[in-house]
């Protein structure tokens, strides 16, 4: 898009939230494209290093307030309402040209509606999930925001439904999700044997899935490692995962298990089958067509409060972009070392059953986009800002 004078002399600021380390890369690469459109625009908000090196003024840092269930949330709270404040009370002394919410549903539906008051235009990426619980959300959420950005195509009939003005701008991880090597060149590089199996193990990236689940992926380890001589296992450690999360698992493991921090797809793609927590890392797994299993454990009270409210079948994000259970999924008390064990070796000694699983992520991969959607994402709102 060419820059016009009088573009220029608008000189647009919009303000940019997110809560989370995801939201704080997309938010990141959003303000960057819109940078590349339309170098004049400024933005001041609330996230963490990604957004600052990009060139955002950063007035909270987002880094410690992000959660996982109703347990960590009574642990950040104090840090959240302060954030939120801070966020409210910006939003009106500023005045941006635009507000855009970048996921951390709660968070920003508040703010959004505080914007909304202070005659603030709202665009919303990253949709709450209503398809999944409260789908009378839908409205409350049309009455606050202006534009709703989705990234799963099938959320679209919900929001237009509810005469909520709605795009389908694609996921972002279809730009990203890309080795940087050839998988011959990449099992070379990490001393990785092709003529024996390759196991990948994804703990999570937040403390508390480290701390629930890495004791139960250790036993699992240790019981396909009896079952079959010779396996190997690649470790993916997050960016946000320290050493010493995981030092304690690490330093029971032989040589025949390599961690990697860099590059990850690189390794995701030797593999022949994959254990990996539920969330984000679950839709990295899918788009590089490689089976898995999916296993997950929260908290007592989140885990009640799920079976409560939750209206779909499934978590894991392959099985609910697919519309049916793709990937096994283990959850709460299902996610024991032996069920992990059982499913691997199902996917690594059956040709067949492995096949049919990497086919229907392939399918699985096709509903999320074509690549592009931070783009599109910026298109929607360069539009907003009538620039």
């Amino acid at each position: 898009m060419n820059t016009s004078p009088a573009m220029d002399e608008n000189n647009p600021r919009v303000m940019i939230v997110a809560g989370e380390a995801s939201g704080d890369q997309h938010a990141a690469d959003l303000f960057l494209e819109l940078k590349k459109e339309f170098p004049a625009v400024t933005a001041l908000g609330m996230g963490g290093r990604n957004m600052r090196d990009a060139g955002i003024d950063i007035r909270f840092d987002s880094t410690d307030i992000a959660v996982i269930g109703v347990d960590g949330l009574f642990r950040k709270l104090p840090k959240i309402r302060r954030a939120l404040g801070l966020m409210r009370t910006l939003v009106c002394e500023e005045k941006p040209d635009l507000l855009i919410c970048v996921d951390y549903k709660e968070f920003n539906f508040k703010l959004a509606r505080h914007a909304k008051s202070c005659g603030v235009r709202v665009l919303f990426y990253v949709s709450p999930q209503v398809w999944a619980w409260r789908p009378g959300r839908v409205k409350k959420y049309g009455r606050v925001i202006d534009h709703m950005a989705v990234i799963f195509p099938f959320e679209v009939p919900f929001y237009q439904e509810h005469q909520v003005p709605v795009t389908f701008v694609g996921h972002p991880l279809a730009d990203k999700v890309r080795p940087s090597l050839g998988k011959a060149e990449s099992m070379a590089g990490m001393g990785l044997d092709p003529e024996r199996p390759i196991v990948g193990l994804l703990p999570g990236s937040r403390g508390a899935e480290i701390r629930r689940l890495l004791p139960v992926i250790e036993k699992a380890v240790t019981e396909l490692r009896k079952k079959i001589p010779g396996i190997q296992f690649v470790v993916v450690q997050a960016s946000t995962v320290t050493d010493s999360q995981i030092g304690e698992f690490l330093d029971t493991c032989d040589s025949d298990l390599i961690v990697v921090k860099k590059n990850i797809y690189d390794a995701i793609q030797c593999c022949d089958a994959v254990v990996t927590t539920s969330g984000t890392a679950t839709l990295e797994v899918a788009l590089l067509g490689i089976p898995m299993v999916i296993v997950y454990k929260v908290g007592p009270l989140t885990y009640w409060l799920g079976r409560l409210l939750v209206r779909i079948s499934f978590i894991g994000l392959p099985n609910i972009v697919a519309g049916k259970r793709i990937v096994e999924e283990l959850v709460q008390h299902r996610a024991t070392p032996g069920t992990i064990c059982r499913e691997i070796r199902k996917i690594l000694s059956d040709a067949a059953y492995a096949s049919e699983i990497s086919a229907n992520l392939l399918k699985v991969r096709e509903k999320l986009g074509e690549g592009g959607g931070m783009e599109r994402l910026a298109q929607v709102a360069l539009q907003m800002l009538k620039v």
